[in-house]
């Protein structure tokens, strides 16, 4: 339930639910439900019921064994905010990361509904990082939400990115992600789009992290914008 993860934000994944459903346009390719559908037809027992929300008590505490400090991707095969994960089932997630001090959590919903009324529940350490995913202008209502949570360190991902994103609300915001979808039916992204993020945020002051280009072949497109990579990431927390 835990891997080593070649998305190139972070450096391991640990996925203590799995399955997930559909609730924006960012989520109609989604790479989890086909990798999801693969390992089901491969019998992997974590995914016997495919996509479908799936909690793995097994896997809460796999964090507390990993002595080497690493930035760590939280259910990269589901959202933590489903509607269909307990109350219970998240507050204990949460326990467990406070608890592994000495690794950065990376948590990142769509449903930032969901994530703003748990709000008063939630315990934030800084080694928690909050993020919220915006494929299109027609989001920034997540930022608005994620503005209002406690954590240490927000971010924003944009990816897959599916149009202009003008005048983002980045105040209070420390990271943000941009790339483009990838897989057998991905669709375009715009270089414009790309880099009038990417303007705002030198602006801003927030450090900004080009993914990749995308496309059905994402590795001959590569990750290189306007002549160089971008792999800037939070500061520090204090």
């Amino acid at each position: 339930m835990a891997t080593h993860s070649s998305i190139e934000w972070t450096e391991s994944t640990w996925n203590p639910v799995t399955g997930c459903s559909k609730v924006s346009p960012g989520c109609k390719n989604c790479y989890a439900e086909r990798m999801a559908l693969r390992l089901k037809a491969m019998r992997q027992p974590n995914y016997s019921r495919g996509f479908d929300v799936a909690l793995h008590e097994h896997a809460l505490a796999l964090p507390l064994g990993w002595k080497r400090p690493q930035m760590i991707f939280v259910n990269s095969m589901s959202d933590l905010f489903h509607e269909k994960v307990p109350v219970e089932f998240i507050l204990r997630v949460f326990d467990v990361m406070r608890q592994a001090s000495w690794h950065k959590f990376q948590v990142l919903t769509k449903r930032s509904g969901r994530l703003k009324e748990l709000e008063g529940l939630l315990r934030w350490t800084p080694n928690i990082w909050m993020g919220v995913s915006v494929e299109t202008k027609d989001f920034y209502g997540r930022i608005r939400d994620l503005a209002r949570t406690g954590a240490r360190v927000k971010f924003l991902s944009c990816e897959p990115l599916l149009g202009p994103l003008p005048r983002l609300p980045l105040r209070g915001l420390d990271w943000v992600i941009v790339g483009g979808e990838s897989g057998p039916k991905a669709r375009p992204m715009k270089p414009e789009w790309a880099r009038d993020i990417r303007d705002q945020c030198l602006a801003s002051g927030v450090p900004f992290f080009f993914k990749q280009w995308g496309g059905t072949n994402k590795k001959k497109a590569g990750r290189i914008l306007e002549g160089r990579t971008w792999d800037q990431l939070p500061a520090p927390s204090p």
